[in-house]
């Protein structure tokens, strides 16, 4: 599979563009193409979190059965839920746990894979050595997107800077947006303060273009795909886990994305900002749904460490196959 480049792919999420994918399948109009005879046209709409990965997941799948076809459009989680309780979309990608309301509307989850949210930064930040060294703390990021106690890089950092800190959030309906929130401790994306920019792809550019922006990122749009290192521009902040002040050495996992997801892995990361990505259909998915889930939680992990995500535990896919019934 030829991967885009990574400025490529963002101007395609940036533009809105759908990504088809299915041994080859030729390209749909964004609106949907209809099927041909005998074949499957899965919709799928959601979280820029999945998306990248939804994308390898379906060429790869078109190989095992190129009678599916799909057409993937990233838009953020509560678009894509919104599309499948509203029947625009077979499936939603979600980058958060369901909503009381959405459950009861007869939105059903699967688990396929687990992600993170990162803090970033503009990797010409003039303070960026102080922020590397010091992280950013569920405390003192609250005080950026929370409460708005510290408008300047010294305020955060303990020195006599005046430089304003510039924030950035998210404007569209994000499980990313929210997790960043839960792990600050709030409990919503709406609490959250700063400049609002819309999606994943255009809060990453925002940063990039701010020498003094403050934002957050899924891995696979604070990371390069094709080097594994923090997207050029961009520069990864560090979590304080244990709110010394400090980032200490088993604290610092941020070089590249391997070292990042490794740690993810083996829990060094808390929970949230990390987080369970699901798939979510309207009801009980049909079976050629279910043939698709099936294969991800077993053939598909294959493609999860990299793609830059982190596999489910064992006994998460089994408890999810089960679920599923033969």
């Amino acid at each position: 599979m030829r991967r885009p480049s990574h400025t490529r792919w963002l101007l395609l999420l940036l533009m809105g563009v759908s990504v088809l994918g299915a041994c080859g399948a030729p390209a749909a109009p964004a609106d949907g193409a209809p099927a041909a005879e005998g074949e499957t046209v899965l919709t799928v709409s959601g979280a820029f979190a999945l998306f990248p990965l939804l994308t390898v997941w379906a060429e790869a799948y078109g190989e095992v059965d190129p009678s599916v076809r799909f057409d993937v459009q990233a838009g953020g989680a509560g678009k894509g839920m919104t599309d499948v309780l509203s029947g625009a979309a077979d499936i939603a990608m979600l980058s958060r746990e369901a909503r009381a309301e959405e459950l009861e509307q007869g939105a059903v989850l699967v688990p396929v894979t687990v992600d993170s949210v990162l803090a970033t930064a503009n990797a010409a930040n003039p303070h960026l050595a102080d922020l590397l060294a010091r992280g950013i703390s569920s405390e003192s990021g609250a005080a950026i997107w929370l409460t708005g106690e510290s408008t300047t890089w010294g305020q955060l950092l303990g020195n006599d800077a005046g430089d304003a800190i510039n924030v950035y959030t998210r404007s569209d309906a994000s499980g990313a947006a929210e997790q960043w929130a839960r792990f600050l401790g709030g409990e919503a994306q709406e609490e959250l303060l700063g400049t609002a920019v819309n999606g994943d792809p255009g809060l990453a550019e925002a940063i990039r273009q701010d020498p003094l922006g403050i934002g957050y990122n899924n891995v696979g749009f604070a990371y390069d795909p094709a080097t594994g290192a923090p997207i050029a521009g961009l520069a990864v902040v560090p979590i304080d886990v244990n709110g010394d002040g400090t980032v200490s050495d088993d604290e610092n996992f941020y070089a590249s994305r391997d070292a990042f997801t490794a740690a993810v892995a083996e829990g060094l990361y808390p929970y949230p900002p990390a987080r369970i990505l699901y798939l979510v259909t309207d009801g009980a998915p049909s079976p050629a749904i279910t043939a698709f889930y099936r294969w991800v939680l077993t053939e598909g992990q294959q493609y999860v460490g990299p793609a830059g995500y982190v596999p489910l535990k064992d006994e998460q896919i089994q408890a999810a196959l089960a679920a599923l019934g033969e």
